[in-house]
């Protein structure tokens, strides 16, 4: 896949293919005369008795220091240099590309004043698969995410450590010397054009959406097992019901709900006269309520996502007209509150899922089955600790869940005194959604077995879900080691097997 920058918007499904695969980056020609003609104006300004921010003058609380002409190119090294400053684990491949390719679009519109040369390194870069080290902690998301971008500007001038393509950890200067990449020279303005942006907490965005678009389908797909091997009903999914509501995201959940559940045998078999089940607990009857809600912040989250990959963002920026103004383009709060807000959604997503899978080890609430659906209780644990496991991951869900983005904390001498801490709401909502896929595995692992144990005909739908399953992990029988069975559900379901399984049936599942 070859992905083109310049005056178009980049898409979310790009951003992915370029920091998860092998896609391509190039320049449009058209941008790399765009960037050429606003790069002529910042020259003009680097001679002029008028301090210009980030061109003449220093930066966040030292902006009001003019720098001499001599001083200037190294004035943009040592703000790299010094705001390379990041701690912790490095940070996955995939965010650093991600981020690259997004500083990469902004570079691209002509609205940093930075030079072609600058971005044809930085696409030179990916395409080598040359991925700058980048600790955790560093970014506060305003200006920006310095810390993070300040790594990857730094490792394009040569210096600070990276990966190579084989994934090895190399100096930047050694890879760049492999790759036949020149080391960039920075000019006036193009360190601060490198790492004033949100293009971290972007392109987590930007992931985790792609992360949730197949796990909120599975996680219909698990509360559609868990109703059918809860004996529970699917008359509250019908289209009509949904329709008083008409929140999108709920419709769609209970399509897919009633989807899983088309021509279940079990589901048939308490149809009956003789039922005296009134309604369902809520974690079954309200599926549809809770995972359509989830669905409809996605789908805000990805509106701003859109809004902000349309965005050309730096601190100066050249504007069309030619005017190089200061602005706050750069402050991550549009980002850092949806970041927030998908995990406080993922949480309570997770928290439904654990629900049900309690209610299916509990023979007062399993409608016939084993205590802890155990082969011989009291002998057999079953799946008791596996809800422990689930249990333990919502309460981290939980305090994840808690936002970043209310936190700020000011810094540069208070010049920076409000900011949106959005590379942090990013950082956790990564591991909450690793969670969430860790308690959805779960859920599935056990509705599976107490469909198992049922013995009746399941939907076309679930046997095809628990065939799959059953490919990795054995059904029913004695205690054996559970960890493993448990991981494997995790990759069937985190890479979308499952799922995949479940559409081979239907595949209209969404």
């Amino acid at each position: 896949m070859r992905i083109t920058v310049g005056s178009r918007t980049l898409t979310r499904d790009e951003v992915v293919a370029l920091a998860r695969h092998a896609a391509e980056v190039v320049i449009d020609a058209d941008a790399l005369v765009a960037m050429g003609e606003t790069r002529a104006l910042i020259a003009g300004l680097a001679h002029d008795t008028v301090p210009h921010y980030g061109v003449s003058t220093g930066f966040g609380a030292l902006a009001t220091t003019h720098i001499p002409l001599a001083k200037r190119a190294e004035l943009q090294r040592s703000l790299v240099r010094s705001h390379a400053a990041s701690s912790g684990a490095e940070v996955e491949r995939e965010v650093v590309r991600a981020t690259m390719l997004l500083r990469l679009a902004t570079l691209a519109t002509g609205r940093t004043g930075a030079r072609p040369v600058v971005a044809e390194t930085y696409a030179a870069m990916l395409n080598a698969h040359i991925t700058p080290v980048v600790g955790e902690y560093g970014s506060l998301g305003c200006s920006g995410d310095l810390a993070p971008l300040a790594h990857c500007a730094l490792a394009a001038m040569g210096e600070g450590t990276v990966r190579n393509a084989a994934g090895d950890l190399v100096s930047a200067g050694s890879a760049l010397a492999a790759a036949g990449i020149r080391p960039l020279e920075l000019e006036e303005k193009e360190g601060l054009a490198l790492i004033n942006g949100t293009d971290g907490m972007l392109g987590m965005l930007c992931l985790a959406l792609a992360d949730l678009d197949g796990l909120v389908a599975t996680a219909d797909l698990a509360a559609g097992l868990s109703v059918e091997g809860q004996l529970g009903t699917d008359r509250v999914f019908a289209s009509d019901l949904q329709q008083l509501r008409p929140h999108p995201g709920q419709a769609t959940t209970a399509a897919n709900l009633r989807a899983v559940l088309a021509g279940s045998a079990i589901v048939a078999s308490h149809r009956t006269d003789d039922c005296t089940r009134v309604q369902d607990a809520y974690s079954l009857r309200c599926a549809p309520q809770v995972h359509g809600a989830v669905r409809d912040t996605m789908a805000h989250a990805a509106l701003v996502a859109s809004r902000e990959l349309a965005g050309a963002i730096d601190n100066p920026v050249v504007t069309l007209d030619g005017r190089v103004e200061s602005n706050g383009n750069f402050h991550g709060a549009p980002v850092a509150y949806v970041l927030d807000f998908l995990a406080i959604a993922v949480a309570d997503l997770a928290s439904m899922s654990e629900r049900r899978t309690d209610r299916f080890l509990d023979p007062a609430r399993n409608a016939g089955l084993p205590p802890f659906l155990a082969h011989d209780p009291g002998v057999d644990s079953g799946h008791m600790i596996a809800q422990y496991t689930q249990a333990g991951i919502v309460s981290e869900l939980k305090r994840l869940a808690n936002p970043a983005s209310v936190d700020s904390i000011p810094s540069s001498a208070m010049q920076e005194d409000h900011v949106s801490m959005g590379w942090s709401s990013g950082r956790k909502l990564r591991r909450a959604i690793d969670g969430l896929g860790r308690v959805v595995a779960i859920e599935l692992l056990t509705a599976a077995r107490g469909i198992d144990l049922r013995g009746i005909a399941p939907s076309p739908v679930t046997a095809a879900v628990v065939a799959a399953l059953r490919a990795e992990v054995e059904g029913p029988g004695p205690d054996r080691y559970l960890a493993p069975e448990i991981e494997a559900a995790v990759r069937l379901t985190q890479s979308g097997a499952l799922l995949a399984a479940a559409r081979s049936v239907v595949p209209e599942l969404v």
